[in-house]
């Protein structure tokens, strides 16, 4: 079984409840939701492989220490994921980004997949998959058969982070894709009747985007 993390950090818990509050604005909201996903950036990549380099100081020729391995590629689950994409991107500029589009059916909660637009090389990265919430699990899942099944990514070269995960979603992410790491800052109770994270932060598109 892959690594399920909560990353507990002050700053991103303080933060995660200014988000949480349902009278924080749509700056606010935004803003934040930015930060946290930067600072889940540093815990997320930490096990990212070093290799060492010979450079050259002011002063020495020294032998020192830079990401090797795969490049990397961040893939939000649109619309939401969008609001975490720069807060990942201010820690590592050089990720392509990829996007891909689903949604929730309201009745059925079936999962709808209406848009897929990747880098050509998306199967030799090392893919983060970001979305602010984790309820069913259903659109994690889609999106990563999406990569793995027609996109050819490797299991083993995906990570999932979110903001806020319900036990349910996490279970169904974990039994689908055992392989694949999970961060979240958060793993909340529960899901309601209508399959939203209780105490959760509300529709985190709807927040980021000031919509309904």
């Amino acid at each position: 079984m892959a690594k399920f993390t909560v990353v507990d950090h002050p700053l991103i818990q303080h933060k995660l409840t200014i988000i949480r509050d349902k009278n924080a604005s749509t700056k606010v909201f935004r803003e934040v939701t930015n930060e946290i996903a930067m600072l889940m950036a540093y815990e997320v990549t930490r096990d990212l492989p070093l290799e060492e380099v010979e450079i050259e100081t002011p002063l020495a020729v020294t032998k020192q220490k830079q990401i090797a391995g795969k490049k990397m590629a961040i893939v939000p689950i649109l619309r939401a994921g969008l609001g975490m994409v720069d807060g990942i991107l201010s820690l590592v500029p050089a990720a392509r980004v990829g996007h891909i589009g689903l949604y929730r059916e309201h009745d059925t909660l079936e999962i709808v997949e209406y848009f897929a637009k990747l880098p050509l090389d998306i199967k030799d990265r090392q893919v983060f998959v970001v979305d602010p919430m984790l309820a069913t699990g259903g659109s994690a899942i889609s999106a990563l058969k999406q990569l793995t099944e027609k996109y050819g990514v490797d299991k083993e070269n995906i990570t999932f982070v979110c903001l806020v995960a319900a036990p349910e979603g996490v279970k169904a992410l974990q039994e689908a894709f055992p392989t694949v790491n999970i961060f979240t800052a958060a793993l909340d109770e529960c899901l309601n009747e209508n399959s939203y994270i209780l105490p959760g932060l509300g529709d985190a598109g709807d927040r980021i985007f000031g919509t309904k």
